[in-house]
């Protein structure tokens, strides 16, 4: 049996240079695995840089997906798009996939049930650890990321999501003249009036539960999304108070979660023209239609496509500032500059059935590190 260990991030300065990409590719603001296997195919992993410090993290493990020798094998694959700090996301990469396979373990199976589970024995984990915290440092409070996981097995796929990421299915046409985008998951944030009304129904008693700001909606005015792993000072009223920052603390008492951990989850049966899915944080599908990430992935090769990806989004979002691409290359604080928020996708080439043989190679790859600050780059 091979393993992969996690990725060790190579920070500019510390003099470990530029690594192969056996188990991903630290270069500036970037991060990124060009091309891996998993059980059922080919993979591809990138992350860039825009915050202070990286919020985002991403992972995918490749092999059983329980602690019993005759349990499930497959592929996992999480996107941890963070917020207010990189606190929660870390946590997430380290604790929900462990979480997912205790589960499974118990149940002998993977289904929605588990996966729900696992979601929200991260939430409790982390809930815990703000507690003990807030003595020390209060602001873990504040902190939160969306959560956005596939797992392949048995020929079935599950999409779970909690926030604004978004998984898209690639799917050849019957006539097999092209590939069409499929969306997959359900995005929790309150620029959607479905999203708007669900919050409403939910505090009836609230009226100022979803509240426009320059014509942007927000949960209480504050937060974009309406679901999310952390974020414990609008889960839990003990953390909604000094000495919380003023702008995180509600005027009114609250008696309920204002935000939710539970994921949607969608479940689909691959079928031979399923060829691909593309999980993203939402600074990729703020530029890229699902349609126009699905045609880059089917007409480039897989070896960087993830990279790739990245890249048309930046170079769109570039023509959108009316800056020049070749300058946002060329000078990487122009990325921080003018880009908020981190971007990472993960491509999952789906070419064959998972071997449920003991046999099977164990990947474990998780990008999105410790990478250099504003103030040191």
């Amino acid at each position: 049996m091979m393993v992969k260990p996690c990725w060790r991030a190579c920070v500019e300065g510390d003099g470990s240079g530029s690594r192969d990409d056996t188990d991903g590719r630290a270069n500036g603001l970037w991060w990124y695995k060009d091309l891996g296997q998993h059980v059922s195919g080919d993979f591809s992993m990138a992350v860039i840089q825009a915050n202070n410090l990286l919020e985002d993290q991403s992972q995918l493990e490749s092999g059983p997906l329980s602690l019993l020798d005759s349990g499930p094998c497959g592929t996992f694959v999480g996107v941890y798009d963070g917020h207010g700090g990189p606190e929660t996301s870390r946590f997430v990469n380290q604790t929900l996939f462990t979480n997912l396979k205790r589960f499974a373990s118990e149940s002998e199976e993977v289904s929605a049930d588990v996966i729900r589970r696992a979601f929200l024995a991260t939430e409790e984990e982390f809930l815990c650890l703000v507690r003990q915290q807030w003595s020390t440092n209060p602001q873990m409070a504040s902190v939160g990321t969306c959560c956005l996981v596939g797992v392949i097995c048995n020929g079935v796929l599950h999409v779970a999501n909690a926030g604004d990421s978004r998984a898209v299915l690639g799917r050849a046409d019957k006539s097999g003249r092209g590939v069409t985008a499929v969306q997959l998951s359900t995005e929790h944030n309150a620029s959607f009036e479905s999203v708007r009304n669900e919050l409403r129904t939910l505090h009836p008693d609230d009226p100022h539960i979803v509240v426009s700001k320059h014509k942007v909606w927000r949960v209480k005015g504050i937060i974009q999304v309406s679901r999310s792993i952390g974020d414990a000072y609008l889960k839990r009223w003990e953390f909604n108070r000094e000495p919380l920052l003023d702008k995180f603390r509600l005027p009114r008492r609250f008696s309920k979660p204002i935000l939710s951990a539970e994921p949607s989850v969608l479940i689909h049966r691959l079928n031979p023209e399923d060829q691909f899915l593309i999980f993203a944080s939402d600074g990729l599908w703020e530029h890229l239609s699902n349609q126009e990430a699905v045609d880059i992935v089917a007409s480039n090769p897989r070896n960087g496509i993830a990279r790739r990806l990245v890249e048309c989004t930046l170079r769109k979002a570039a023509k959108k500032r009316e800056m020049r691409y070749a300058d946002l290359k060329k000078i990487e604080r122009g990325v921080r500059r003018h880009f908020h928020d981190d971007i990472t996708v993960v491509v999952v080439f789906i070419d064959r059935q998972p071997s449920i043989a003991r046999s099977t190679p164990v990947v474990s790859i998780r990008g999105g590190a410790r990478l250099p600050s504003r103030a040191n780059a």
